[in-house]
């Protein structure tokens, strides 16, 4: 249990600095006049930085480096047995954040540039073939009640595909105060606890750091991105911070023995995914391209049948511990866990109530239109 002392440092010294960073990035893209402004599809009212990507970035690479390197990484070690801090660990660290950096750096010049979606895929396409080369990848597949098998050559689709589309996933639901970052930091509280060696799982103190940098580097955000927000995450953020938990997805899902090491991202990352396929579905079903900006995500359907912004937020914060508790579970099936699995139930009957509503009240509305073109 003393390495969680070594994750807590660094998500207290990665929260500092976010709260310290924000102010000022806001202020430097006031000043060059870097600002989104509101639209019909758009919660916010007035113009907002979307910079704040740059605050998460730096906050997270700077407790990075300083656990990766110098007296950080020797007092952590000192919670350790030697065999802990292996060099392939190290490495992978390395690569996980370079790969971070350049998905940072392609929603960064969308931000101040306005890339076209087929630039910003082509790119991401390149990064993650490139972190596929450098071992980091799906190699295998696993589902339960059948044997692990391996992709061969689809191993490189299939990792693409996957850091694609939670990329994009952590993007599409960036839609409230608070959300993505919300979300996110629920997924990375799993991760990080799972990195400590829970349920038989090995120890990964180089994981557990990068996640405890990044989750601080989020919670600091939300000092100044939850509602009503002074600063939005752009696509900068968004990028990077979906790399990194797909990346991390990957990693951990890896250290899992039982039958569910395939499945545990799916669960862990399923509000944001199920948000996006279903996003998708609807729009290839209406003709129209999957990539064509609407109202048709889950907060924007919330806000329609009458949640209130952070009411909207909160349920979907509360999908997100639900999917969290399963994540947990899953991870530990082979050891028990009753109480997650009890949890999750409970959050899941709540959110099925909501859900059913909104469902409810979108077809009340869509016969009510109906009725009113008939009158008329």
């Amino acid at each position: 249990m003393a390495i969680y002392w070594v994750y807590l440092a660094a998500i207290g010294l990665s929260m500092g600095l976010a709260v310290a960073i924000t102010p000022a990035v806001n202020a430097v893209s006031k000043r060059c006049g870097r600002v989104d402004a509101p639209a019909a599809r758009k919660v916010h009212r007035q113009p907002m930085v979307r910079l704040g990507g740059v605050a998460i970035f730096s906050a997270m690479m700077l407790t990075a480096v300083c656990f990766l390197t110098g007296p950080f990484l020797t007092g952590a070690a000192a919670y350790l047995s030697p065999s802990d801090f292996l060099p392939t660990d190290v490495n992978t660290a390395r690569l996980l954040l370079l790969g971070g950096a350049g998905f940072f750096v392609i929603g960064l010049a969308d931000d101040l540039l306005d890339l076209s979606a087929l630039h910003r895929l082509a790119m991401q396409v390149g990064i993650s073939s490139y972190l596929w080369r450098c071992d980091i990848r799906i190699s295998d597949v696993t589902i339960p009640g059948f044997e692990s098998v391996s992709l061969g050559w689809l191993s490189l689709p299939i990792t693409v595909l996957w850091l694609a589309g939670v990329v994009n996933a952590i993007n599409w639901i960036d839609g409230l105060d608070g959300l993505a970052a919300g979300v996110a930091s629920v997924a990375l509280g799993c991760l990080v606890v799972l990195s400590g060696g829970v349920a038989g799982i090995a120890v990964q103190p180089m994981l557990g750091i990068l996640c405890g940098a990044l989750l601080g580097s989020l919670l600091g955000f939300l000092c100044y991105n939850s509602h009503p927000a002074k600063i939005f995450m752009g696509d900068g953020g968004s990028y990077f911070v979906g790399f990194m938990l797909a990346s991390f997805c990957m990693v951990e899902s890896g250290q899992i023995t039982n039958a569910f090491p395939t499945l545990f991202p799916l669960i862990v990352l399923m509000v944001p995914l199920a948000d996006m396929v279903s996003v998708i579905a609807t729009r290839l079903y209406c003709k129209k391209s999957p990539f064509e900006a609407d109202n048709r995500h889950l907060h924007h359907r919330l806000l329609a049948i009458g949640f209130s912004h952070s009411e909207a937020v909160w349920v979907i914060y509360a999908l997100a511990v639900a999917t969290g508790c399963l994540a947990m579970a899953a991870a530990g099936a082979a050891h028990g866990g009753s109480w997650i699995v009890a949890m999750s139930a409970l959050l899941l009957s709540a959110a099925y109530v909501v859900v059913r509503q909104l469902w409810r009240a979108e077809a009340r509305d869509s016969m009510n239109t109906i009725r009113g073109n008939e009158i008329w």
